[in-house]
């Protein structure tokens, strides 16, 4: 019988938020639940009682209103929850819970207790900032004025396209304090790419930045920047923030006369923010889908289902508290900016790091001992990276306060468990988590209460009826299929920006994406198994979106500037399994004449990484004389990556031209 590489010692058990939680449910309900297990199977039978009971023991700011607090139960998409709450999400990142409670000198206490400490890509050897409670609610409450002053209102939409830093906390913060919706992009994309998620929601103010550090190099942002506010009609103003020379006065390269830089914009006599009052269900975050069918999907989150789920991951799950510093590698691109931010609720001190964190082994740990980060979410790719280089942080770094490691992005290979436990800390909680943008938070995550078992995420998450399904629609155990959600939960998007609303309940797109496959539940597209210890197994995506180093990457993105070159005339993508990790491998049919001269890589890669991100960029391009389609036309990346991958390719009968699959077997460039 094999052994768990990490069990939690009974104290820590027992002090951990999540028993603590369970010995709470049993007296409020007169129950007898012993376990986690127990208490994940109350938690899906009983809804309503589970998430009014989160709300509460969370210390959630905020009127639940009069009950029932689920309505439409056994709909999905359709259920509604708290239908009489009101809350803002600001309120609750600023006030921490148990603000009220401290007495005058912890109240002070709490506020210079630092909220933000921010890094840029120089690492601990650059500039580090903070920012503290008391001064981030004042610097909230002047860009809050200032977005009242630029018109913004409950509903508008605000932009930011900036690096993760304080100034992108913050505008995110003042947005949600009035009602407004946050979106935001990483400054990595390109015009074309930010402008496909942008251009559809349309807002009002747009936050950009002039430049930004990657891998010891300063890259400029200000003519990207402009091009991207030129072509957005619908702003009332663009404020620029000088991350790169931040007491500079730079020209900005910019046609409007509406912009102002960051602190001129909010240069006003605020200090204490307001708070709007919001629906559960108003929208709080607008996210996007990968672009691997099209344009970018827009998916919208609501203030009240995005709040109480990352308060049930972090306090529970995490066992974070107001004692805790934590860190996720990420960048505001990615959701889990969105979730990190929301760790800002239980009063804990949040990181921020904008860069390479590859260009030095040490940069990141070096960071995690100063800081004494206790909690640190990196990706399945990076741990894989460092275990490359040779470089143990157990020996080099002092990490006593590390009490998690959360890994995300991509499924993290069981050598990295032995890596984590062997050469970073022996007592630890690894949690590999996995969700998405679509749910804004986690399916499966870590547990404080329970062993780590090599190669399995912990533990489905609480309130989250997940299952593995056949493909006919029969939960399985023990056996690969696609993950399933079976009941509503709170963090389901309120729908798709614009979708046709008419005759479909949230939406045509919406109801395509996650309810065509089964009926009256969610399917995810991770390709799973759930494990004899009551873990997951994520075997990869069911579908064709691309994840070079754990992040997430669709094929259109990447068809939309190839084929916009004059000798490509379509492009077909595939990640490939390589070195732990999974490579972007790009096929193109040129036109008649052409040739694919290294001189014509190269133009495909420029066009690719100018317009995109750096991940997009493919490590092998091959001509093929023709690519597999449907009968409907539609390209078939699924069967080319089966081909490659020299697995059965089972539908064939679907296809108008089955033979072109031959061209991809066997290629002897993708053997090295």
């Amino acid at each position: 019988m094999p052994s768990p590489v990490w069990a939690p010692s009974d104290e820590r058990v027992k002090n951990s938020a999540m028993d603590k939680f369970r010995r709470w449910i049993n007296t409020q309900y007169h129950l007898a639940l012993e376990n986690y297990q127990q208490l994940h199977r109350w938690s899906i039978e009983e809804p309503e009682r589970f998430w009014q009971s989160i709300w509460i023991f969370t210390e959630v700011k905020g009127e639940m209103g009069v009950g029932p607090y689920l309505l439409n139960a056994e709909r999905m998409p359709g259920a509604q929850w708290f239908p009489n709450a009101t809350l803002n999400y600001a309120e609750n990142l600023l006030y921490p819970e148990g603000f009220e409670c401290f007495n005058d000198h912890e109240r002070e206490q709490m506020s210079d207790k630092a909220a933000l400490i921010c890094f840029s890509d120089d690492g601990i050897e650059g500039i580090r900032k903070e920012v503290t409670y008391q001064v981030l609610r004042r610097r909230v409450a002047k860009l809050q004025r200032a977005l009242e002053e630029s018109g913004v209102g409950a509903g508008d939409v605000v932009a930011g396209y900036l690096p993760n830093c304080f100034q992108t906390v913050i505008a995110m913060l003042a947005t949600s304090s009035l009602g407004a919706v946050w979106t935001s992009c990483s400054p990595d994309f390109g015009v074309k790419g930010v402008l496909d998620r942008f251009s559809q929601t349309k807002p009002k103010v747009l936050f950009t930045v002039d430049g930004y550090q990657y891998g010891g190099k300063e890259i400029d942002m200000r003519d990207k920047s402009a091009a991207v506010a030129d072509a957005l009609p619908s702003l009332s103003a663009v404020v620029q923030v000088n991350f790169l020379h931040p007491d500079a006065t730079l020209p900005v390269v910019h046609k409007q006369s509406n912009v102002t830089y960051f602190q001129v914009y909010m240069d006003n006599d605020a200090i204490t923010p307001t708070f709007h009052p919001c629906a559960f269900d108003d929208p709080l975050y607008v996210l996007y889908s990968s672009g691997t069918t099209g344009t970018p999907k827009c998916i919208v989150h609501g203030i009240g289902g995005t709040l109480l789920q990352h308060r049930k991951e972090h306090l529970l799950h995490c066992d974070i508290t107001q004692n805790d510093v934590l860190f996720f590698f990420t960048t505001c691109g990615w959701m889990m900016w969105n979730w990190l931010a929301s760790g800002l609720a239980s009063g804990a001190t949040i990181v921020l790091f904008d860069g390479n964190p590859l260009d030095r082994e040490d940069k990141l740990w070096r960071i995690a001992e100063q800081e004494k980060i206790s909690a640190l979410g990196t990706s399945a790719k990076y741990l894989s990276a460092l275990e490359q280089s040779g470089f143990k942080p157990a020996v080099q770094c002092q990490l006593s306060e590390l009490k998690l490691i959360m890994s995300t992005g991509s499924p993290l290979s069981p050598s990295s468990y032995d890596f984590v436990y062997q050469d970073i800390a022996e007592d630890l909680c690894l949690a590999s988590i996995s969700g998405g943008t679509d749910i804004v938070s986690c399916f499966a995550l870590g547990n404080p209460t329970l062993p780590v078992w090599r190669g399995e995420l912990q533990s489905l998450g609480l309130g989250m009826d997940v299952a593995v399904y056949d493909s006919e629609g029969r939960a399985v155990f023990g056996e690969k299929g696609e993950l399933v959600c079976c009941h509503p939960f709170p963090c389901m998007p309120l729908g798709f920006w614009d979708d046709n609303t008419n005759d479909i309940p949230h939406g045509h797109k919406y109801h395509r994406a996650y309810f065509e496959r089964f009926c009256n539940v969610w399917a995810h597209g991770d390709y799973a198994e759930i494990t004899p210890n009551n873990g997951l197994v994520i075997h990869g995506r069911a579908d064709a979106v691309l994840n070079p180093g754990g992040v997430r990457i669709g094929t259109a993105e990447i068809y939309r500037q190839v084929e916009r070159l004059d000798d490509v005339v379509e492009s077909l993508a595939i990640g490939q399994p390589w070195e732990d990790d999974q490579r972007v491998i790009l096929f193109v049919v040129l036109k008649t004449g052409s040739v694919l001269t290294e001189l014509l890589q190269q133009k495909i890669r420029r066009q690719i990484r100018d317009n995109t991100t750096p991940r997009h960029v493919p490590a092998k391009i091959i001509a093929v004389p023709e690519l597999p389609r449907t009968i409907s036309g539609k390209l078939v990346e699924l069967a080319v990556k089966q081909v490659v991958m020299n697995e059965t390719v089972t539908n064939t009968d679907a296809l108008a031209n089955p033979e072109a699959l031959l061209l991809f077997k066997d290629l002897p460039e993708l053997q090295t």
